[in-house]
């Protein structure tokens, strides 16, 4: 086996290169199976050298490599990894991963990635429709929710003819996710052109102060170029109100931008559609599949209402191509120019999933969230939550030492429990969060989880 060939043959069959593979993947599969064994956050991370050697390695040593890092690396597949929005990957995307990588097609244009380029746009297609976008919606795919949000942005500034207005400013709520500061900060806009709108006491954008805020800038003379609406928000997982943001949006000619990448796919269930009602009416939206459904990194989708706007913001021409058989191609739909064939691994993955296997994840989540929520005690907990499945708490009436040290001492127990919790700051305090998407995590790890929480508090009032 140790005679690897950097590439692949094209004249046959390569069975050192086959059986190199089936060796990497009983690795990953060992360490699928046995995530119990230790704790999601490993404690100890030793790698090998990161720099190539003077001769290249052979197949053993390459293998041994990749199991230390493997050793080293956070298990999403530990039924106690409740830290963040990272689930265990669907299987079928894991394969899918690995055709992307073989076939090495190029989402840049189409004559790179003939049916791929294809996909891509049926799915967008299908995910539009089903946050009911109109007839002819479709989008394109992201590494990551971050550039999608970036792009929904770059593109609603080219919309309304603001591409030079350094002063246009974006509107969103304080608890909206951060790259949108990021996104603001690359388009040049000034210091102040992200405006944060407070939250109400469930965590969503308070509509009556955006009214104002959109009034204060009609009198200072400055555009808007977005309202951002967040379905999903990080700590707590409220949904903005979106349909009376979209019908403000509407009044004031402004974009309206959903970032969903939380929350946009529970549209894709008929039992939970409900909970992002008024998507539909957004010009654009970002969904992640990758953050509940698990298919692998990245997934990530911007859709827009009218497609070909995405074409006007990003289109240049690329001459050393052939024309597009439909529409353009990818690389000019968006930031990123050459991409890889991730939609291969959603399509995948949906397929293995279906519609019911979609509304089990869904659903299931959001079950785990209302046990824990039932378990934890409000009466000493401020618990912070809303209609997904994420739940984040602090004790009541805590100060912003008590609340680092209760938060730092429960983590810790919880990870020696091999119970894998986050500590994000939220209005001021250190809280507890829990992301109940994870498919292996048991109604018994909950329940005591619960109790965990419980207790940590009581000893802290003693």
């Amino acid at each position: 086996m140790d005679r690897l060939a950097p590439f692949a043959s094209p004249d046959g069959l390569d069975p050192q290169l086959q059986t190199f593979l089936e060796e990497a993947s009983a690795q990953l599969c060992r360490w699928f199976g046995s995530a119990n064994q230790r704790s999601p956050l490993p404690s100890l991370r030793l790698l090998p050298h990161a720099f190539p050697e003077t001769e290249g390695l052979g197949a053993q040593h390459l293998l041994d490599d990749l199991q230390q890092v493997m050793d080293g690396a956070y298990q999403p597949s530990h039924p106690g990894a409740l830290a963040h929005l990272d689930p265990p990957p669907n299987t079928a995307s894991i394969a899918a991963e690995l055709i992307c990588a073989g076939l090495n097609n190029n989402l840049l244009a189409e004559e790179l990635s003939p049916s791929l380029s294809q996909l891509e746009r049926q799915l967008c297609g299908w995910f539009a429709s089903r946050l009911d976008l109109p007839e002819g919606a479709g989008g394109v795919a992201a590494s990551g929710g971050t550039l999608s949000n970036l792009t929904a942005l770059v593109t609603a500034r080219h919309s309304l003819g603001l591409d030079a207005v350094s002063n246009a400013v974006v509107l969103t709520s304080d608890d909206a996710h951060v790259s949108l500061a990021k996104a603001c900060r690359v388009m040049g806009l000034h210091a102040d052109g992200l405006r944060r709108i407070p939250v109400d006491g469930h965590g969503c954008l308070r509509v009556d102060v955006l009214q104002q805020e959109l009034n204060n800038l009609a009198t200072e003379q400055r555009p808007c170029l977005a309202i951002v609406a967040t379905a999903g928000t990080t700590v707590r997982g409220a949904i903005d109100p979106l349909r009376a943001i979209a019908k403000m949006a509407k009044t004031h000619g402004t974009w309206l931008h959903v970032d969903g990448a939380i929350g946009a796919v529970f549209a894709l269930s008929e039992k939970t559609r409900s909970l992002v009602d008024g998507s539909g009416e957004a010009d654009s939206i970002t969904v992640n599949p990758q953050k509940l459904l698990g298919i692998a990194k990245t997934s990530s989708l911007l859709l827009v209402r009218d497609v070909s706007k995405l074409e006007a913001a990003f289109g240049t021409g690329l001459p050393y191509m052939e024309p597009a058989a439909f529409g353009a191609h990818g690389g000019e739909m968006g930031l990123q120019g050459s991409r890889p064939a991730e939609i291969l691994k959603l399509w995948l993955g949906l397929r293995q999933l279906g519609m019911e296997g979609i509304h089990s994840l869904l659903f299931n989540a959001l079950a785990r969230r209302e046990r824990l929520q039932r378990c934890l005690d409000d009466q000493a907990l401020d618990v912070r939550s809303g209609p997904l499945h994420l739940l984040s708490c602090a004790p009541k009436n805590a100060d912003c030492d008590s609340s680092e040290r209760w938060s730092a001492q429960l983590r810790q127990r919880l990870l020696d429990e091999q119970i894998m919790v986050s500590r994000p700051q939220y209005q001021g305090l250190h809280h507890i969060k829990m992301v109940l998407g994870n498919p292996h995590t048991s109604n018994a790890l909950i329940d005591h989880l619960g109790m965990c929480i419980n207790q940590s508090i009581a000893r802290s009032e003693h």
